[in-house]
């Protein structure tokens, strides 16, 4: 496993003197990441995950624009069920704006992008009786019906392990199963592994 930092001032370099100049630092600085990534030798790494932070700034749109698929964790609440709903709608506005500026390219060295969206994963989520509380299963049921495929499986709240988790320097999924809520916490993580593996294809 290795770990890269991203360059946050990306965005002081997207200005541009001209329109023409304008669009070729468009394609630049968005293209840096999968630039970066393209450097790689594949047989290194099967797969490499782009942790984004939670809004649409430059380190995002660079990470989607090397991005093969794309995958939203998501907390079931109101706010991030509105979030979602963003997010796509912005996702299509970059995809659209990025091979917009790559046909414009001369050289026609740009190829278009379009990353596929793998679906939401629900994070943080309550459970009562073996399944999310009664609060959240109406955000969890919304999100379906905003055109993006949802995970059957998804990610268990336990402040206690995922606090503890970095102490110890270990995943939580590797943490003792000292008790079964810690058991059912790292099922849950396990089911939603083994849906992303075949969401992708990599069983």
């Amino acid at each position: 496993m290795g770990l890269i930092n991203v360059d946050l001032e990306l965005a002081t370099e997207l200005g541009g003197a001209t329109l023409k100049q304008g669009k070729k630092n468009y394609i630049r600085v968005h293209r840096r990441l999968a630039k970066g990534l393209d450097a790689i030798d594949p047989r290194k790494y099967e797969l490499v995950l782009i942790d984004c932070p939670p809004n649409f700034n430059i380190v995002t749109k660079t990470a989607i624009v090397a991005s093969s698929h794309i995958l939203i964790p998501a907390k079931p609440d109101y706010l991030s069920t509105l979030g979602i709903d963003y997010l796509i709608r912005a996702l299509d506005g970059l995809v659209n704006d990025f091979n917009e500026y790559a046909e414009l390219d001369s050289d026609h060295l740009e190829k278009p992008i379009s990353p596929e969206r793998l679906g939401v994963v629900f994070t943080m989520v309550q459970e009562y009786g073996g399944g999310p509380i009664s609060t959240i299963r109406p955000f969890m049921a919304q999100t379906g019906q905003l055109g993006v495929s949802v995970f059957k499986a998804y990610i268990k709240e336990n402040k206690t392990m995922f606090a503890d988790a970095p102490q110890y320097g270990v995943p939580v999924a590797l943490l003792p199963e000292s008790n079964a809520t810690r058991q059912s916490v790292i099922q849950g993580i396990e089911e939603f592994v083994t849906e992303f593996e075949e969401r992708l294809g990599l069983e």
